[in-house]
């Protein structure tokens, strides 16, 4: 069940007893319908053509080729899903433009492509393992967005490390890599694309239960 119906559901509920429970069911009723989210720090997506590109570092190129392609495609992914005025540019697209073609500036692939704006991220590090028969994820980012047109700085951010899980390891005997390594791109991928839309402030509290 997705966060509006679930939402509602709440909000059914609330409402039911809102006569008789007085301000905290106002409270409640405010977080059901979503009163209490965080707000985007950048609202400029909306009704813009987006490209997203991803950048490793050259070292990390090396190691795994595919993590900045996997990382665009998944914030891509949140965007479109919790951001229903954006349209995102196909991934595959970018990837191929990218692969085909020299470039030093984010806003030169986004204009190629046709985009409003251009979402950069550079990946400054991306590590899966705790040791070696455990896996924690550890990423560092620094993303930016620019306007296709002129090129102009529209934001920026070097948000915290990403760290999953945020507070245990996992054995590397319960998991294949390749598991870990979607579910940690995904969890990295939701905190970089909520930046741009209003979210829940407290959805990553159950992701050292949800790594297990």
């Amino acid at each position: 069940m997705n966060r509006a119906w679930r939402r509602y559901g709440y909000l059914l509920v609330v409402a039911a007893i809102l006569p008789a429970t007085g301000c905290t069911a106002v409270a409640t009723a405010l977080w059901a319908i979503g009163a209490s989210d965080t707000p985007p720090e950048f609202d400029g997506l909306k009704n813009k053509k987006v490209a997203i590109v991803c950048r490793p570092i050259t070292s990390l190129h090396y190691q795994d080729s595919h993590v900045a392609r996997d990382l665009a495609a998944e914030i891509g992914k949140q965007l479109h899903d919790n951001s229903k005025k954006v349209t995102i540019v196909d991934p595959r697209k970018v990837e191929q433009w990218c692969d085909e073609n020299t470039w030093e500036e984010f806003s030169e692939v986004g204009k190629a492509l046709k985009a409003d704006v251009v979402v950069g991220i550079d990946l400054e590090h991306f590590e899966m393992y705790q040791g070696q028969t455990l896996y924690q994820g550890r990423a560092g980012t620094t993303i930016r967005i620019f306007d296709c047109k002129d090129g102009k700085l529209l934001f920026e951010k070097t948000p915290r490390q990403c760290v999953y899980p945020p507070n245990a390891c996992v054995s590397t005997s319960e998991k294949q890599p390749a598991q870990f390594r979607r579910e940690f791109i995904k969890v990295l991928g939701n905190q970089l694309a909520r930046l741009f839309f209003s979210h829940d402030p407290y959805e990553d509290m159950a992701q050292d239960a949800a790594a297990m």
